[in-house]
């Protein structure tokens, strides 16, 4: 980061490109180590939930995909997924939040509302586990357990989807299961998802994100920004600094920002987009590539630097 043309902060870490024929172009940092993508897993999770019986499509899936920003609708849709399952948002086990998107989080305490399971980030996906475990006929109250089936399960399409062994095991933010990838299985994965066959649970997902991703982020976040700017763009963030995407026709990139640096992420995403010649894909929104790209550094409530990004490598 540059402050008045003085270097002032410098975020480092892991990047990878891969070509449309999966071949890296670029890569940078340690891309075979095992880190955890946290949300940037969502999408996989998502495709393995569809195998195993989640009947969901549209709005919804993409929601079971989705870092959310409590927004009225993404809430109404995490209780429409429940409320199809059976069940109700007592069966939510993910941890009490408050909605990211700033007016939904103004409007709802002016309701006298706070911090719940629903207006968590990750209530679509809970909910979607659910829905999974009910279609499935496996228990509900142990979903998060990484020996349930279903997170058997989808640690095993983690594996498939990114051709490497799954080598750690934690929990995420939001009490589920965290599977650990490198940046560049975490790459390969969205690859598989983007190029998998029109009807599979990997491809449904995908399409679904990329027809709906303000149900995937929110209407105001960088994610929604981005993939209505390149058409046919499937691209995921996670907590820490992470970020993963893929182009239809298979071009595909992943980074982990060491420090967790989330104001990189957009930056580093528009850098890397370039370099694969996103910015020249028919109907492809250059300006709203350039706004996403741009994260400046005010001083006095005037711009006086910028987040500059370097993409060195192989």
């Amino acid at each position: 980061m540059v402050r008045s043309g003085f270097a002032e902060s410098v975020h480092r870490g892991p990047v990878i490109a891969l070509g449309a024929d999966g071949e890296p172009v670029l890569a940078a940092g340690a891309v075979g180590e095992p880190i955890f993508p946290r949300s940037s897993n969502k999408p996989l999770q998502a495709a393995a939930m569809v195998r195993c019986g989640l009947d969901l499509d549209g709005k919804l899936l993409a929601l079971a995909a989705a870092s959310h920003s409590g927004e009225d609708f993404h809430v109404v849709g995490a209780r429409e997924i429940l409320a199809g399952a059976g069940l109700t948002t007592d069966a939510l086990q993910c941890p009490p939040g408050l909605p990211m998107d700033e007016p939904s989080l103004h409007a709802l305490i002016r309701r006298g509302g706070g911090p719940d399971r629903v207006h968590m980030n990750c209530s679509g996906k809970h909910a979607a586990m659910l829905a999974t475990c009910v279609a499935a006929g496996w228990p509900t109250a142990s979903y998060r357990d990484p020996a349930h089936p279903l997170q058997a399960e989808i640690r095993r399409t983690i594996e498939r989807l990114s051709g490497e062994p799954v080598t750690a095991v934690g929990v995420d933010g939001c009490g589920a299961p965290i599977f650990a990838l490198s940046v560049a299985g975490l790459a390969r994965a969205f690859r598989a998802m983007v190029l998998s066959d029109h009807g599979s649970p990997e491809r449904t997902v995908a399409d679904a994100m990329r027809t709906y991703p303000e149900w995937t982020s929110g209407s105001t976040r960088p994610e929604r920004a981005l993939m209505e700017a390149v058409p046919g763009l499937l691209l995921k963030s996670g907590a820490e600094g992470v970020e993963a995407f893929a182009l239809a026709d298979g071009r595909a990139g992943a980074f982990k920002i060491d420090d967790g640096a989330a104001r990189a992420r957009p930056p580093v995403t528009v850098a890397l987009l370039r370099r694969l010649g996103a910015a020249r894909e028919p109907g492809a929104d250059v300006a709203a590539l350039d706004r996403v790209g741009l994260a400046e550094v005010k001083g006095g409530g005037r711009r006086v630097g910028e987040i500059r990004v370097t993409l060195d490598g192989r």
